[in-house]
Order: structure tokens, then sequence, then C-alpha cells
């Protein structure tokens, strides 16, 4: 069984940074598309970020760009997104995803297709 866990939300003010990481039991990262999303109250979920399984290709929404930043390592089955200059439209809950069975497409320009493994998110509130 496949379990995917998000850390390193929290409260931080205006202005601040976080690092998420994800984690995963019962599945190895390897060359395939993952991802964070997002989820604020009352609106739907949004893709923030993806990165292919090489690393090569990587998608950033357009409210995130030049503030987040998205990496894998592999090796240490960690998918990390670096938040930076956070306000409080970044308040939301995070989640991470993952698509061992490659049915996503990743380039710069878009994130498209349905991930098969979601994590339980990680709450991330930004306020004063």
């Amino acid at each position: 069984q496949v379990q995917m866990v998000e850390t390193g939300g929290g409260l931080v003010q205006p202005g601040g940074s976080l690092r998420l990481s994800c984690t995963a039991s019962g599945l190895r990262f390897g060359n395939y598309p993952m991802a964070w999303f997002r989820q604020a109250s009352g609106k739907e979920r949004e893709p923030l970020s993806c990165i292919s399984g090489s690393g090569e290709n990587i998608y950033y929404a357009d409210s995130v760009k030049g503030r987040f930043t998205i990496s894998r390592d592999n090796a240490k089955n960690t998918l990390t997104l670096q938040m930076n200059t956070l306000n409080p439209d970044d308040t939301a809950m995070y989640y991470c995803a993952a698509d061992p069975g490659l049915q996503v497409l990743v380039t710069a320009r878009m994130c498209s297709g349905n991930f098969e493994h979601w994590g339980q998110g990680t709450q991330v509130t930004v306020s004063a």
C-alpha cells in the first residue's frame, strides 16, 4: 500500500518562507512525474508545480513562479517545495502527488494528466 506524507507546513508571517517535504512508503521515487498541489478553503485544488521524472522539465503556476522551487531526490525518496515570499493568498492545504503510471505530461508550460497517488496534505497558513 502506497502512503505519501507531506511535512513542513505551519504558520508563517507574510514575506516568510517554508520548506515542504514529501516522502513515501510502498513507492520508490523514480523516473516518473511528481507534483505539488494546493487547495484553499472554498476553492478547487490547483497544481502549483510539477517535475518530470528526470527533473529536466518543470512546470510552475503563474501564481508561484519565481517564489517557489520544486526539487526531487530519488535516492532519498524525497520531493521538496521551497516556498519564499509567502503571502496570505498562499494559505491552503498543500499536497504532493506521484504518477508512477506515466499518465502525466510535464513541460515548462503545462502539467496535464491524472496523478495516481496523493498525500493527506499539510496546512500552510500565512498570517500576521
